[in-house]
């Protein structure tokens, strides 16, 4: 970023601050500035160039900058907003600027006769000099090589709202642009013309501009015959409700179809009014209306931030999962606007793990035309992004601790999504396994400080089971011998699960361990009772039963080895040490088979089937059958089909057979 860029960018709040536009939210002249070239008690009409790079801007802006003509409107509401918070900021010093009783608004007039659309505001509006100064200057050093810097740029948009020259938009839609303009306080009205070429025209306003504009400014635009759909009352309503609703002044939609000025906006932007002034229904038909929802919040988030960056947020969590939740583009729905003004619903101001969430983000600091690579890389955005995010965490731990119940039902319904950000959040990994809840062998909606005060003594571990249902999981051999000891075990159904376990996190110090992943050793935990403990005990790691299945299996299995999983079960398949979890490489092969590697079997030697296996002659067809059920069973309880499932029929049939009488 070139260092003109960078004091652009540093130095928009300060401009904005000392702004007195009524049009955009252009610089303020500095006194001093050489590019200035008329003086302020000069009073004769005029006809004066653009500034050189002003000219240069028009170009830009009508043939590269914007894509969406649309925006010209946004803009211009946007600046007569702007004016009329300027007005109302200094009347509280100087109240006789508002003494003829005008009420702030914006008035939108279109007229099809005359092929015109006027956007009128009644804010502060701009004396002679500051139509010059505004409308046909930039009044910056280093603003040649701003302009230049202008056309190498992907997306000028954003840079260009820097210097908050929106108002140039007009000329988009506009053959000619003529503003009308009486300071309020003062009597003089001035009228500014230009049709977008090298040049503009200022004169005094006559009688009849006296009297159409008692304060403010107005803003009539000579439409382009392939912009004439601006002229109509539905594409205006269209273009406000998307961009300009909760402008917080009334805008008024003047037309031949209706007898009196209509309110188009609803003139409402709750998130910036105090929470004492709000009701609890006032914000579920905030809610119903920015989520296009029919039900009630499950939470809302609503606060001001301030300090070096000013923002106020209202956000809500749903009850009801949206139908587009499990996109694979994850987009947020959280919308963004600055200074009331409606920029994009695709800022991603949340991570993709709370993209249920819905609501506005209102920036004080941005600029209005952030563009979609500024987006992405603003810092202040960046900010936003982190401080809004840890503030909702805060809120669902809140909730989790003062009504449970309500957080429950959040989590239920988004739980799922929540859990991405365990894998993909590491800053925020152990407040996200905090706010989990959790389906284990000892109940439902279990947390992690659940978990973790009913350890066993010397259990180091946090234990967990990843499958496609809680029925399944309940039934699986893995969990044998830790039912013996009485230790819990997470089961863990949803797709991500086998995500984020996989990233080895660990809570309070405990590391997350798989069933079905690596070497599992309970020694240090006794069983419950004398029957499992004497189980336990009974029998031994007989090597030659070990060597027999190897050489039955081949290459079918990784390793065969004695389990202390098991039990009362014969058998079970779980990963190497060194492997992912059996449920992740499930997932994984299904989009790359060839990621799947062989399994380890896991057998109970104290097993009865076991005990054949070992008395069953080597190389007999017997031992070779024996093997592969043992195989094949383990693959069944893990929820996959034999890989020949009529061989294994077969198999089965002579076993049953050979036992016959």
């Amino acid at each position: 970023m070139s260092p003109e860029m960078v004091e652009a960018i540093a130095s928009r709040r300060e401009l904005d601050l000392c702004n007195s536009l009524a049009i955009s939210t252009i610089i303020s002249p500095h006194p001093h500035d050489s590019e200035i070239a008329m003086s302020t008690v000069d009073t004769s009409a005029v006809s004066q160039p653009f500034q050189a790079e002003v000219a240069e801007l028009l170009q830009l802006m009508v043939h590269s900058v914007y894509s969406e003509t649309d925006i010209f409107l946004r803009e211009l509401i946007s600046n007569g907003s702007d004016a009329c918070d300027k007005l109302r900021y200094e009347a509280i010093a100087r109240p006789e600027l508002m003494q003829d009783g005008t009420p702030l608004g914006i008035r939108i007039v279109p007229d099809k006769k005359a092929d015109t659309l006027a956007v009128i505001d009644t804010g502060i509006g701009m004396d002679r000099q500051e139509l010059i100064d505004n409308l046909g200057t930039i009044a910056r050093s280093g603003t040649k090589s701003f302009v230049a810097r202008l056309s190498e740029v992907k997306d000028g948009a954003g840079l260009i709202g820097q210097f908050g020259v929106g108002f140039y938009a007009a000329f988009m839609v506009a053959e000619r642009v003529v503003v009308t303009s009486r300071r309020a306080g003062t009597d003089d009205v001035w009228v500014w013309s230009s049709a977008g070429g090298s040049g503009f025209e200022i004169v005094e306003g006559n009688e009849a501009d006296a009297r159409r504009v008692g304060r403010g400014t107005e803003i009539i635009l000579h439409l382009r015959k392939e912009a004439a759909k601006y002229l109509e009352p539905g594409q205006i309503e269209r273009i406000v409700n998307a961009y300009s609703d909760n402008i917080q002044f009334p805008i008024e939609l003047v037309s031949e179809e209706a007898a009196e000025p209509r309110q188009i906006n609803s003139a409402s932007a709750l998130w910036q009014r105090p929470k004492s002034e709000l009701k609890p229904e006032d914000y579920v038909e905030a809610y119903r209306s920015i989520a296009g929802a029919f039900d009630e919040p499950a939470m809302t988030l609503h606060y001001r931030a301030e300090g070096r960056q000013a923002y106020a947020v209202l956000l809500f969590a749903p009850f009801t999962k949206p139908f587009d939740l499990f996109e694979p583009s994850r987009k947020g729905k959280v919308k963004l606007y600055v200074r009331r003004v409606f920029i994009t619903a695709e800022a991603d101001l949340l991570p993709s793990y709370l993209r249920f969430i819905r609501g506005v983000i209102d920036s004080e600091d941005l600029p209005l035309n952030i563009s979609r690579e500024m987006l992405q890389n603003n810092p202040q955005l960046a900010q936003i992004r982190k401080a809004v995010t840890t503030r909702v965490l805060a809120e669902f731990e809140t909730l989790s601790e003062k009504q449970p119940e309500q957080f429950d039902r959040i989590w239920d319904a988004f739980g799922s999504v929540i859990k991405e950000g365990i894998y993909e959040d590491f800053e925020r990994r152990e407040k996200l396994l905090s706010l989990a809840r959790f389906a284990t062998t000892s109940g439902d909606k279990r947390s992690l400080k659940q978990y973790v005060a009913a350890l066993k003594p010397n259990q180091t571990e946090i234990y967990f089971l990843v499958g496609d249902s809680i029925e399944r999981l309940k039934s699986n051999p893995k969990l044998e011998a830790a039912a013996a000891r009485g230790i819990e075990v997470l089961l863990l159904t949803d797709p991500v699960d086998a995500f984020w376990t996989s990233a080895a996190p660990d809570f309070e110090g405990k590391p997350l361990k798989s069933l079905s992943q690596g070497d599992i050793n309970f020694d240090l935990i006794p069983p419950l009772n004398d029957d499992a403990k004497e189980a336990a005990e009974s029998g031994a790691d007989d090597a030659a039963t070990i060597a027999a299945l190897k050489g039955s299996l081949g290459d079918r299995v990784a390793d065969v080895k004695a389990s202390q999983r098991l039990t009362t079960s014969a058998s079970c398949l779980v990963a190497g040490s060194r492997g992912p979890d059996r449920e992740l490489e499930r997932l994984l092969s299904q989009q790359n088979p060839a990621m799947r590697s062989k399994p380890v079997l896991e057998v109970n030697l104290r097993h009865p089937l076991l005990e054949v296996v070992a008395k069953a002659p080597a190389n007999s067809a017997e031992l070779e059958d024996m093997s592969l059920l043992l195989l094949e069973q383990a693959q069944i309880l893990d929820g996959e089909l034999p890989d020949d499932p009529a061989a294994f029929a077969a198999r089965l049939n002579r076993l049953v057979l050979r036992a016959a009488p």
